[in-house]
This record gives C-alpha cells, structure tokens and sequence, in this order.
C-alpha cells in the first residue's frame, strides 16, 4: 500500500486521532500490510498480544468459544474497524478470536511501535483508554439508567408528538426510544439481549428499503444509506444502542421506533451527517417509510423465531446423540424397569436411556414444523391490515426482498387484516417448546431417581459431580444439572401460560400484547438452549453405571416372576410372588422348591437377553 494512501487511511481511525504530521508519518511507515483468506485467523483466542490491526478491505469475526467448544460470534467488522489493541498490554493474551469471512487485507502495528516514541504512544493509550471505558459504559448500560451514559455530555435536541427532548449526542436512538426508556423499567432485559430479533428488526428494514427505492419513494443515497446501516446491524454492530426494554406497552411501538431512530441515525453517518439532522434521512419518513409497527414487529419476530428456532434444533440434536451413545454404552447392563416407582420387569439401561434419545427425536419435527407457521407475514398490512400509507404492489415486493435477503420461504398473508390481529402461531410454538420443556424436565426427574443414594437410593447411575452439595453435610453431591432443567422446565411452562394468556386478550384489530409473547418466547428458547448445553456436557456425557449393582437387584426383584407368567400361570405366579414377599425367599429359590419348572427350564426363562423383548412363550 503507497504511503500517501496509508497515511490518509490511518488519519480516519479512531485509534490514532489527535496524532501529529510527524507522529500520523512514524506511524504509516511502521505499520505492515497481510493478506488473510476467507476463514484465515487473524489471532486465537489465548494466543499472545502482539499486533493492533486495522481493516483496510474486507470483514473480519470477532468470536469466542463457550465452555461446551461451540463459537459464539460478537460482531463482525468492517473497514476502518480496528482490533486487537489491548496488544500493548504484554501479559494479557487475547480474549477472543478473530478471522476473515472474506478475502481482507489488514494493516497491523505491532506492539514494539509503543517503546519507540513516547508521545505518540500516550496519545493512542489515551484513545484505547478511552474506547474501553465506552465500551465498558456500553456492557453496563442496562444496570444503570442507559439514557445517561454517554462520553461527553454534550447533547443533541430533537422533537416528537410531545415536546422537545434533549438526546446524549453519541448514542445513535433518539427521542422516542428516550422516552420509552423513560417509561418501561420493567425486566430489565433489553433488546440487547435478543441479537436474532435486532438482526431480524434490520433484515425487515432493509426489504422496505429496497421495495420502496424499486417503487420510487426512496432516494438512491438514502435506500442505500439504510440498508449499509441495516447490514451492519445484521453484523452484530449497535446492538447496545438498543435499549427499550423487552417488556413494554404499546404494541411493540418503542421496538419498531428504537430500530427506526438506530438506523436513520447511522445512515446519516454513512451520508457525512450528523446524528439528528433527520431532514436528510428521518426514522418515521424514510427508514418506516410504507410500515407501521403492526406489520414490521411481527414479521421480525417471525424471521427472528425461525432463526432462533434453528439454533434450538441444532443443540437438541446435541442432547439426542448424547443419550444415543449412551444407550449403546449400557446396552448390556441388566436392570429393573418400574412402574408407578414399584418393581416392573427387566430391561436394560441401554433400553432406558435409548427410550430419553427417542422422546427427544420427535421434538425436533414438533418444533421444525410449528415453527413453519411463521413463514406467513403481513408486511404490507400496515396499520390494521389495509395496507393504508403503502403503494400498491408494495407487499409482494416487500416479501419478496425479504426471501432473499433471509433466505426463508416467507409467504404473504392471504388475508391481512386477520394476520394483523391473529397471535395464533405463537400459541402453537410456544406450545411445541413447552413440550419439549415437559419432557426434558422428566428426564431430569427420572435421572436424579436413578442416582438417588448413594447407599439408601436406587443408584443405578452415577452422575458426574459437579460441586460440594451441602454446607453441613460433609460428602454430600446433589443432581445440581438436572435441578437447574427441571427448573428452566417450569419457567418454559409459566412462560406458555403468559403467551396463552396475552394471545386470548387480543381485541379487535390488534393484539397489544405481543412484548410480553415475544419475551416469554424468547426467554424459553434461551433457556433451554442454555439448558440443554448444560445437561449434555455437565451431564449426561459423564453418566456411568452401576452394572453389578443394577444385576443383583433384578436377581432379588419379585419382578422376576413376570417373566414366568406364559409358562405356570398367573395364579401361581401371584402366588409365587405373595410368598417370596412375605418370606424374603428369591422367586427363584421358590420355582425349583415346588417343582414348578426344572432348573434348566427356569435358567432358559431368566436369561437376560430372554426378559427384555418378545419371546416365544412355550418351552
């Protein structure tokens, strides 16, 4: 890269602000220029500080590993972005990872910069300083009032139904997002906190950008200005400047305007504006232009569902093959199958445990196919589902830059006035997840019953443990994995309940109610992903079993005398049964005392392999 080109780079990082002409000319011939692939790391997570690095062309992920292995990705960056520049600090490795999503070429200063010129180098630390303690205001932002944090008092002043209001000049909402912090402190749960439902929130901004410049009610700088904004918000940028609360009345208006304001505001950076001048690009005007929240809220819900939906499978799948190979681990083990917690008859714990991984297999085609009933979207519909303030032909256009831009199989409600008011997909997905939830929760109960003890419970099964259990009781080890499911199960259970609730109240054209569906919903996928994660790996992956102990209490169950109903009768099995009870005398023992069967007979009859399917019922 020239040097006259690197320098005019390097002076629009944020980075390097308030350098010099010398110190700005120190810096471009210091910095090296790399090449990285699509996938190529940049730098892994723990790996050594080394280099800051700034993005000339291309993307780059920003993404970290949770305990389970899986990659959770923070955002992504785009050109002008700068990473990496906690490299100054030499015993700090890095936190995260980052690697290309594209082809990019990035420029890096490495950490030996800072011992050359002190003046410069206290200068950039100056700017780190600063850029992570507003990054630090921006994680904190939900446990204080978020309308206050903001970096240098200085304010913007903007106008809406009510009044004036002054708005922090930094933060990228205006007004009406403002006053609805203001108004709904409720959860505390953010939309922050939903990063599929803002990435869903621009992803239906962007198909209205694009409909409307088709349908000629849209500037070419400002369709283009909105939907750079929308990409990047789809990139996991400015997610913290959502801030209304999950939680909120108004039918989900403060939603649809927290986004409006985000994205205009970020579009009139794009155009060389500042924050506020909405005369060049206005959240009601322009970015809502030919909506209303009644028809963008919901169909980013639905987008935002069927993407966390996705998700949801893909950690259950996990669970499942857990329990699969764990039914082929045990598939020798004999034990007592029980009903009603009493004695049944023989079965293996391979059965048991195979019979957990098919319950859960059926969950998957429940949540993928109620799930399917989000495709149907009322874009379009506008306020009521007449489709006032929209050009005609408006809907299908919409919808159709909505399938490519989510790559979903979205279908335009054939009747948009009961789309509007209709909640009834969310009742029957919620209720899918509440199922799934129910039997998860009696798998929990089912293990902690198999491992109960150790010496005065079933033990079966030893559960891997997890941490001390009792703060008087010395070597005491609870179930705390399958506790905290069963908990999530009953709070997935309540949640049903509110959506239940919240969709029988909707009156007339509209349902009022949809925040508090949409964060039950929400909060229950979230939690059993979470959920599920931690019972595989914390779990069920580190289930062992008690085989000898299992063996001996099928040898000494009067549930054995089952097995010999098709061969001396029920009568005297009942009878068999009555007196090994009474007596504590083996039912075998007993068989070969009154002569019932012949040793070789019974042996046959018992055999492990005899007792756990269908058999032939004559000797």
């Amino acid at each position: 890269m020239e040097i006259d080109k690197t320098l005019l780079f390097l002076k629009k990082i944020e980075l390097f602000r308030n350098l010099n002409d010398e110190e700005f000319n120190e810096l471009a011939h210091s910095v090296r220029e790399k090449q990285y692939d699509t996938g190529e790391l940049v730098f892994r997570e723990n790996g050594p500080r080394e280099d800051i690095f700034i993005i000339n062309e291309g993307e780059i992920e920003l993404f970290k590993s949770n305990p389970f292995g899986s990659e959770l990705r923070l955002t992504v960056f785009g050109k002008g972005d700068f990473l990496g520049e906690g490299s100054w600090a030499h015993d700090s490795p890095h936190s995260t990872s980052a690697r290309a999503l594209q082809p990019s070429r990035l420029l890096s200063v490495n950490s030996a910069f800072f011992n050359k010129n002190a003046d410069t180098t206290l200068k950039i630390f100056s700017n780190i300083t600063r850029i992570m303690s507003r990054r630090m205001r921006n994680i904190n932002s939900r446990m204080i009032n978020p309308a206050a944090q903001y970096e240098s008092g200085k304010t913007r002043r903007e106008h809406d139904l009510l009044g004036d209001r002054e708005v922090p000049f930094e933060v990228y909402y205006g007004i009406q997002t403002l006053r609805a912090l203001e108004n709904f402190n409720i959860s505390g749960m953010s939309l922050s906190l939903f990063p599929a439902l803002i990435e869903a929130l621009a992803m239906v901004k962007e198909a209205a950008a694009e409909a409307n410049f088709e349908l000629g009610l849209l500037d070419p700088e400002i369709r283009d200005a909105i939907v750079a904004a929308c990409r990047e918000l789809k990139n996991g940028k400015y997610h913290n400047h959502f801030v209304v609360d999950m939680i909120q009345g108004g039918a989900g208006t403060s939603t649809n305007m927290n986004a409006n304001e985000v994205i205009a505001n970020r579009a009139l950076e794009i155009m060389g504006h500042e924050k506020g001048e909405y005369q060049h690009c206005h959240p009601n005007n322009h970015v809502n232009l030919s909506q209303s929240t009644n028809d963008a809220y919901p169909t980013a819900i639905q987008i935002a569902l069927i993407n966390s939906n996705k998700k949801l499978i893909v950690v259950l799948q996990t669970l499942i093959d857990s329990f699969r190979e764990k039914a082929k681990a045990f598939s020798g083990i004999i034990k007592m199958g029980r009903t009603q917690l009493q004695d049944a008859v023989p079965m293996t714990l391979g059965q048991e445990f195979g019979a957990y991984a098919a319950t859960l297999s059926e969950e998957v085609e429940r949540l993928t196919q109620n799930a399917e009933l989000f495709l149907e979207v009322n874009m379009g519909a506008t306020a009521i589902g007449t489709g006032i303030n929209s050009e005609p032909g408006y809907s299908e256009m919409v919808v159709k830059h909505l399938r490519r831009i989510t790559g979903l199989d979205l279908v335009l409600a054939s009747n948009l006035v009961e789309a509007t008011q209709d909640t009834g997909a969310y009742v029957m997905y919620s209720s899918a997840v509440k199922r799934l939830a129910v039997k998860l929760s009696k798998i929990c109960n089912d293990l902690r019953l198999l491992s109960s003890g150790p010496r005065t419970g079933l033990h079966e099964i030893n559960l891997p443990p997890m941490q001390p259990g009792s703060s008087i009781m010395p070597g005491k080890v609870n179930p705390v994995i399958p506790e905290v499911m069963n908990q999530i199960a009953f709070k997935v259970i309540g949640n049903d309940l509110t959506v239940t609730m919240a969709a029988e109240a909707g009156q007339l054209e509209l349902n009022v109610f949809e925040p508090v569906i949409v964060q039950s919903i929400f909060e229950s996928v979230e939690m059993l992903k979470n959920g599920m994660y931690t019972l595989k790996y914390r779990c069920i992956d580190g289930i062992t079993a008690n085989e000898e102990h299992c063996r001996n209490m099928v040898h000494n169950s009067i549930g054995l005398v089952t097995a010999l109903n098709p061969f001396i009768g029920y009568e005297s099995s009942n009878q068999l049964a009555k007196e090994a009870l009474e007596g504590n005398r083996s039912v075998y023992e007993l068989v070969l005392e009154k002569g019932l069967l012949t040793k070789a007979e019974l042996d046959q009859i018992l055999l492990p392999e005899n007792m756990i399917k269908p058999g032939k019922m004559k000797l």
